[in-house]
């Protein structure tokens, strides 16, 4: 064989290890050449009801020349033992890595968290409970009694029968299973009577120290991210995996990738967080933050007080978020003095932790917003809606119905001096939200307290603490929308159906501009009566 020839041989070892190069440099132009998407500095438009994004999408320039091609180890490779390089990490990561006791971990990863908190209501809870006595057996424990909270809220005040059997249903597990954090009513005729009835779930979560940083809570309702507010993870899940958390205290959870959310400048006195959160689902959708984690920090956000914060969290699952989470500071650690002794480690991201994206809000140049029928992504200027006439207005419910929003609700009303044009409904979150509206004075108002002011303006008394018609329920819930009505609303969702009546038409609004409606019987900017 000629020499040429045989230049042209290779030995087959050395084929193998080309082989092997080449396919590791294909793989690498495939990876390379993918786009890549930043959305650093996006621009927010407070004006426009249309996503005003600056994206820029940068491709990479590949070489296709093999550098070097190295000789297959011949002795066995033993693992590092010097320590291995780690990424920065989100709060969110951070927590699931506290929570699965590993200690790095990626967007995309699959682990078993050890669950803090658990909690399920009456809609929710005979279907987790049944799953639970099924795959567990009739007789089988939960595995913490005390890390399970049960809480009556949903359909309370109604006559109807299944309702009804719901609540006896939980009551009766809590019993059997001797749930130390049930907060029963027993008598529903007067809620006042049932010292350990509460309300809705999500506030008084936090009112009786069940929230807390760095921790994890699992809830049997989607607005279980309320209590990212208070710098954990919480997040809501369906009645199997509620019920595999009541026998092992463990969930199966992907590591959510994170948006961030930086909000800064001085917040005008005519916006309230609702008018926050509904720029942001109507800048990103009600799909832009799909199994993504949604953090907020900056000035404002700083400035902002704990039920503030928790409306801004409250609704980040209608932007599909599974998460949204607050870094924990002096305002958090102020809240939390009185309600836990549980102690509690916060957790911060990263200085130089991996965002998806990063968006950027001068929340000064912000107006009061709404969100029409049918969809909480479908903004518009609460001034562009002036036309809009409402039958009715409903201040309430997890998202609108804590002290604080009554308070902003009675300043309007307050200003104004004046009675309202459309039937107004007032639904305290809980039994000390009630009790604030009848003891707490109003700022500025001389002594007087929400509920004098609701009465002289003609307001609906305040009526038993519950989730009420925020999500329809039985026809005989209060205030439900059993006609095709409009009706300007402080709850959070607005699809066809979602308060009662499936013709009904609901705008999402704050407080502010819920109280500017009532007086006018037409969507109004709460700037008219603030100024």
């Amino acid at each position: 064989m000629s020499s040429s020839h045989r230049s042209e041989i290779l030995d087959p070892s050395l084929l193998m290890i080309l082989g092997i190069s080449l396919m590791a440099t294909s793989y690498a132009l495939s990876s390379s050449s993918s786009l890549f998407l930043t959305q650093n500095g996006a621009d927010m438009s407070p004006f426009s009801s249309q996503p005003s994004r600056s994206i820029q999408f940068v491709q990479k320039k590949l070489s296709r020349k093999i550098v070097s091609v190295m000789a297959p180890q011949q002795s066995e490779r033993k693992p590092s033992t010097t320590g291995s390089v780690k990424t920065r990490m989100t709060m969110t990561e951070k927590i699931f890595s506290r929570a699965s006791e590993k200690s790095q971990l990626n967007p995309g990863d699959n682990v078993w968290i050890n669950v803090d908190v658990l909690m399920t209501h009456d809609a929710c809870g005979p279907g987790c409970i049944s799953v639970f006595k099924k795959e567990f057996g009739d007789n089988a424990k939960v595995w913490d009694r005390e890390k399970i909270v049960i809480i009556p809220d949903h359909y309370i005040f109604t006559s109807d029968e299944r309702a009804n059997r719901n609540l006896n249903f939980i009551r009766d597990f809590s019993i059997q299973q001797g749930i130390k954090y049930f907060y029963d009513i027993t008598d529903r005729s007067d809620f006042k009577v049932n010292p350990d009835y509460k309300g809705v779930c999500h506030v008084a979560l936090a009112q009786e120290g069940h929230c807390r940083p760095g921790e994890i809570m699992i809830g049997t309702d989607s607005h279980t991210c309320t209590a990212g507010a208070f710098g954990q993870f919480a997040t809501g899940v369906g009645n199997t995996d509620a019920a595999f958390v009541f026998g092992t205290g463990k969930l199966l959870l992907k590591v959510p990738p994170t948006l961030r959310f930086v909000l800064d400048g001085e917040m005008p006195d005519y916006l309230l967080a609702k008018d926050l959160i509904l720029q942001i689902i109507g800048e990103i959708s009600v799909s832009g933050a799909t199994y993504k984690a949604m953090e907020f920090v900056g000035s404002t956000i700083e400035s902002l007080t704990m039920e503030e914060r928790m409306t801004l969290c409250n609704m980040v699952v209608e932007a599909g978020g599974k998460n949204g989470v607050i870094p924990a500071d002096a305002t958090t650690f102020k809240y939390l003095e009185d309600k836990t002794s549980v102690p509690y480690e916060p957790v911060y991201s990263d200085d130089q932790a991996r965002f998806l994206a990063e968006y950027k809000i001068d929340v000064s140049k912000l107006e009061p917003l709404v969100a029409k029928p049918h969809s909480p992504d479908n903004r518009a200027l609460a001034r562009e809606c002036k036309d809009v006439k409402t039958d009715r207005v409903y201040i309430g419910s997890c998202t609108g119905g804590k002290t604080e929003d009554f308070l902003a609700a009675a300043r309007v009303f307050l200003a104004s001096g004046e009675k309202v044009k459309v039937p107004t409904f007032l639904v305290p979150a809980t039994q000390k939200v009630w009790m604030d509206l009848y003891t707490l004075p109003v700022p500025g108002s001389g002594g007087k307290t929400c509920s004098q002011i609701f009465e002289e303006a003609g307001c609906d008394t305040p009526t038993s603490p519950s989730c009420g018609a925020c999500l329809g329920g039985p026809r005989d819930v209060y205030a439900r929308l059993n006609e095709p009505q409009v009706c300007v609303s402080t709850t959070n969702r607005n699809f066809p159906g979602r308060m009662g009546h499936k013709e009904g038409q609901i705008y999402l609004a704050s407080p502010y501009t819920a109280a500017a409606s009532a007086l006018t019987g037409f969507v109004t900017d709460p700037r008219e009566f603030l100024r």
